[in-house]
């Protein structure tokens, strides 16, 4: 797993603000949406957002920093302590490097022995007790949330969960892998795993609730003479129709088009059909204003009129 800080190409020292402004301008140059069917652009895109998922959270940026975790998140494996080997305790699997130190006393960290007993109850067998939970954090892509998938988690002790996305899922959400945590104690059941899910932000889709809104440039004259245009959903490019006479502002509504629910039904997605004009003004359009204007005056500030 790569530096986070080397893919968002910022310092170690970078503030919240820096980070995410390295993120966005990354997010929009290598989208797939930008550059659809690019395999590597999809694989870097995903790196870039599971490093600004780790940078933005104070929380996670403070262990990665300080090595408890790699750079997408899991938890690395507790180094074995100082001392442990011949002589000390450090045959004793379950102690995690319980180790004796050279003053003859004993070097030992008591998460490391107590992390094996603590348990959420009793099987009800003598002496079998039920393993303990672990929790890892998950970061997926904002189509993936909505349309669901299969993601791959890398745990602690190196083994690998493969952990299915339900469609509509939300940033924040919880998905439990029975059986996937640690081991029991004499004979008894595994614990959970928590998958705890982050969702990237979308570098041109927002989700409100279920449905979705997506702002889509038009040109002049496909506002004012109308136009079928295509625009990306979470299920692929669509034909839209642009109304003849359309302005800035505008807004088609695609039926079914936003994120799934649990019951089946799916949301909208909402267009917003945003005027361009070219980036060189042209001549004639220029000559043809300055005729046409003066005869056809329209307001269009009105509302600002009482305002200031």
């Amino acid at each position: 797993m790569r530096d986070p800080y080397e893919v968002l190409g910022v310092s170690r020292t970078a503030d919240a603000d820096a980070i995410k402004s390295a993120y966005r301008k990354l997010a929009k140059q290598f989208h797939p949406d930008v550059n659809p069917g690019d395999k590597g652009i999809e694989t870097k895109f995903k790196d870039i957002s599971a490093a600004h998922d780790l940078l933005s959270d104070p929380e996670k940026r403070a262990r990665y920093d300080r090595g408890e975790i790699d750079g997408g998140g899991n938890e690395r494996p507790r180094a074995k302590r100082a001392g442990a080997g011949a002589g000390g305790f450090g045959g004793f699997g379950g102690f995690g490097g319980f180790g004796q130190k050279g003053n003859g006393g004993f070097d030992f960290d008591a998460d490391d022995i107590f992390d094996g007993f603590r348990t959420r109850g009793n099987t009800g067998s003598a002496g079998k007790r039920r393993g303990a939970d672990v929790s890892y954090g998950l970061t997926i892509d904002f189509v993936t949330a909505a349309n669901g998938g299969k993601r791959r988690v890398t745990t602690a002790d190196g083994r690998s969960l493969d952990v299915n996305i339900p469609p509509g899922t939300e940033d924040s959400n919880k998905l439990r892998l029975r059986g996937q945590g640690q081991p029991g104690f004499n004979g008894g059941p595994e614990g959970d795993a928590f998958i705890e899910i982050h969702v990237d932000a979308h570098p041109f889709f927002v989700a409100k609730g279920k449905d979705i809104h997506l702002e889509v440039p038009v040109t002049l004259q496909e506002a004012i003479l109308g136009a079928s245009v295509t625009v990306p959903t979470i299920d692929g490019r669509v034909a839209v129709k642009v109304p003849r006479g359309s302005n800035s502002g505008s807004i088609l509504r695609l039926r079914g088009k936003g994120i799934p629910s649990k019951d089946g039904a799916h949301g909208d997605q909402y267009v917003k059909l945003v005027v361009m004009l070219p980036e060189k003004l042209d001549p004639e359009l220029a000559s043809f204003l300055e005729k046409w204007g003066p005869k056809n005056p329209y307001e269009v500030r009105g509302k600002l009129n009482g305002l200031g």
